[in-house]
């Protein structure tokens, strides 16, 4: 009976702290983005008071790295990929005119399809149509913003609440960690102890060396792509960086957008050996060094597990569930180990 009724406890628990968790994801969202770039920038702070720097330098220090590191990306890496994207979608129009020119022509002479199946007088309307929508996407998003200050206001609170919750948990990280374990039933603490090291183990070859190596894929990429002269090369490389936390996903999109953005601006099917070679590169540094060095075989995660999860949680929490996807997942793939473990020694997998 009492079983029972602890049983029930957790299913009544676990169903109420997912319907919290729903109800209120848009104010957790910065929260638990602030809890992530603590947990990544933690270990950075312990290696430092390792190396007798003080924890109060330590966590300036680390912050001060982070917060250099999100200012780079909003100040120049968005901006550049904003304006590549705007710029290759005006350019669509002047793509369907040469692909009805040059090649339609070849695939009626050659393969025999016929060029009516193509409805690219309609594609071209509306091309130029989503062109002029992001011509005036400025000035509609200022026009809003003007419009509501309640958006301004949630944009500002967000933008400074971030750096500023992830301050304190850098500063406080291991004291809440230590107050956490000290509220555990002593009966549970060794066990939940132990899950929670081996979720930290997952979580941080994961998500730590993961984006590095994201990180690392996209600069090669857009580096690649801009010598071989493709115009949407940053957009291009950082969009294959950002697929590539599953395996090969990022090197399918890259070499298939690269390409078809490649063959639209040369006309040469020889560009896309370029592409291949730029992607091809990039894949065998992430195979033979970055991946085996920054991640190894530690992750625990199959490639459609994490696939999985993220999708699972955008659909579900929106972006909240995106960040929260990859950690609930690893945690999980930790417990699934320990049932698992418990199965083989019980008595109903021996009988």
């Amino acid at each position: 009976m009492e079983r029972e009724s602890r049983i029930r406890f957790w299913l009544i628990f676990v169903a109420a702290t997912l319907g919290l968790l729903y109800l209120l994801a848009p104010v957790l969202t910065p929260f638990l983005f602030a809890a992530l770039l603590a947990y990544l920038g933690d270990p950075l702070i312990d290696r430092l008071e390792m190396r007798k720097i003080e924890r109060s330098m330590a966590v300036t220090l680390v912050f001060g790295v982070i917060i250099i590191g999100l200012l780079l990306l909003i100040l120049l890496l968005i901006p550049i990929s904003a304006h590549q994207f705007k710029g290759l979608m005006q350019k669509i129009p002047v793509y369907i005119d040469w692909f009805h020119t040059s090649v339609l022509p070849w695939l009626r002479d050659t393969l025999g399809i016929d060029p009516t199946l193509f409805e690219l007088n309609q594609l071209r309307d509306r091309a130029l149509a989503y062109a002029q929508e992001i011509g005036d996407l400025a000035g509609g998003l200022l026009e809003s913003l003007r419009a509501s200050s309640t958006v301004i206001f949630t944009w500002i609170a967000d933008v400074v609440l971030v750096p500023v919750v992830t301050f304190y948990l850098l500063r406080d990280w291991d004291v809440l960690v230590a107050g956490v374990r000290d509220l555990l039933p002593r009966r549970i603490e060794p066990t939940v102890t132990k899950l929670a090291q081996e979720s930290d183990e997952v979580i941080g070859a994961f998500l730590r060396g993961q984006f590095i190596v994201m990180a690392a894929l996209g600069v090669m990429y857009s580096i690649g792509l801009a010598i071989i002269g493709l115009d949407a090369s940053l957009l291009i490389g950082m969009l294959a960086g950002l697929v590539s936390f599953v395996p090969y996903l990022g090197l399918i999109v890259g070499i298939s957008v690269a390409g078809i953005a490649a063959l639209l601006q040369f006309h040469s099917f020889l560009s896309l050996i370029a592409v291949m070679m730029v992607f091809g590169a990039g894949q065998l540094v992430s195979d033979l060094y970055l991946t085996p060095k920054l991640v190894g075989d530690r992750i625990g995660l199959h490639p459609v597990a994490v696939l999985f999860a993220v999708l699972s949680g955008g659909h579900l929490f929106g972006f909240f569930g995106i960040l929260l996807a990859l950690p609930v997942a690893a945690v999980i793939v930790v417990l699934l180990r320990h049932a698992q473990d418990k199965y083989f020694k019980s008595a109903l997998y021996h009988g």
